[in-house]
């Protein structure tokens, strides 16, 4: 019988605490200042004390025998002010602990107000930079991702550098396209070691250099890279010029191009200017038809014999020409060691505004002072010379 009384007790205090929270339940409900309504939470409860739960028993009809609670409700907390955006601000209002930024905005009406949060535009343009930023941050990502340079086989090389890579060319070739003086006049500097080829000095003319590529230097300036462009004159002689570039006393032909050379860097930006030169020449007295241009290889194929370019001559004699003059002429001379005849000789008719007798003359030879010397051996005299035709250039009609 001991064994079983622990049991009995711990079924009886069971038994008082659920009585006492059946009351509890009945007290809340049938008071009706604590009945619920629908979607609103229960309030928190500050303090609930066992003594509290004695007294609230002691106080209740002894039928019930009931609890209750002495429950106390925490102030409600202060509702947030709406943000004044278009309302004026005004500073008997604003408390001392609480940090207001003020904007000073012009309103529709055209006065000024304050306003707590910023201008619609100034956001609008903040949004704006921050988004092409971020453009930016990715374009420039895009541009780090360089694709590689393809990788060609040697035979694409090789057959790139047979047919289309611009073979090297002689050092002395290169420093006269490129403007710096004559070709013997940079034989010359090149034998006196004042040009340099990849940091070291070169003294022989017939080294291959490709300018793209290899570092030149003369008299310590920099080679440009690219030559200039071919360019073709053809250039109607006035009388009393002469066909050189050396002698600074006398009036060149090229000094009629100092215009054109002035205003180069405007029209071509980039390429030096060229270094122009006469193909063959003309005497100081004699006039007419004579191509400037700076290609050498295009120099040397019209102005060799071997290319077997006629010139054609208009000369205006003082005096009668007769046919035994005429003879005398086609038979040719000898000039330097050599008999020189001309292709043809014809006398051309007479002119009303042209009172001299004028014969027109073809010689291939191109020897110095050739038609001159034809004419002085038939026993006549010239009194104006005139080229008018290089092999198939003709010197136009229309050309001062």
């Amino acid at each position: 019988m001991r064994s079983k009384t622990p049991i009995f007790q711990k079924m009886a205090t069971a038994m008082a605490s659920f009585s006492t929270l059946h009351h509890l339940s009945f007290s809340l409900f049938s008071n009706p200042s604590l009945s619920l309504r629908p979607f609103r939470s229960f309030p928190r409860i500050i303090n609930c004390s066992r003594s509290s739960l004695s007294s609230s028993s002691s106080s209740s009809s002894p039928s019930t025998s009931s609890l209750q609670f002495n429950i106390s409700f925490a102030p409600p907390k202060p509702k947030p002010k709406p943000p004044m955006s278009d309302q004026l601000l005004d500073p008997d209002d604003l408390s001392s602990d609480q940090l207001i930024i003020p904007w000073i905005v012009r309103g529709e009406d055209g006065n000024l107000k304050l306003q707590m949060h910023p201008p619609a535009r100034l956001l609008h343009a903040m949004a704006n930079a921050e988004t092409e930023k971020k453009k930016n941050k990715k374009k420039d990502k895009s541009l780090d991702k360089v694709s590689p340079e393809p990788k060609y086989s040697k035979a694409a090389r090789r057959f790139f550098n047979e047919n289309f890579k611009k073979p090297e060319q002689r050092l002395s070739k290169v420093l006269a396209a490129t403007g710096v003086a004559s070709r013997r006049n940079s034989e010359e500097l090149i034998f006196e070691g004042k040009v340099t080829v990849n940091g070291s000095v070169c003294k022989a003319p017939q080294t291959r250099v490709d300018p793209a590529r290899d570092v030149i230097y003369v008299n310590g300036n920099r080679l440009p890279k690219k030559q200039p462009p071919k360019v073709y004159f053809a250039l109607n002689k006035p009388k009393g010029y002469i066909c050189s570039s050396g002698d600074v006393e006398s009036k060149s032909v090229l000094c009629l191009f100092d215009e054109y050379l002035k205003s180069w860097g405007k029209k071509y930006p980039g390429p030096p200017k060229p270094r122009l030169f006469t193909v063959g020449r003309l005497d100081v007295a004699t006039t007419g038809l004579i191509i400037v241009t700076n290609d050498g290889d295009c120099a040397q194929r019209l102005s060799h014999p071997s290319s077997n370019l006629t010139k054609e001559y208009i000369a205006a004699i003082d005096g009668i020409v007769t046919k035994r003059h005429l003879f005398a002429i086609s038979e040719g001379t000898v000039i330097e060691g050599i008999h020189c005849t001309p292709d043809s000789v014809e006398l051309l008719p007479r002119q009303t505004d042209i009172s001299r007798p004028r014969l027109r003359i073809v010689v291939h030879d191109g020897r110095k002072h050739e038609v001159r010397e034809l004419v002085k051996s038939a026993g006549l005299e010239i009194h104006s010379l005139k080229r008018v035709r290089i092999g198939g250039f003709r010197l136009p009609s229309d050309l001062g």
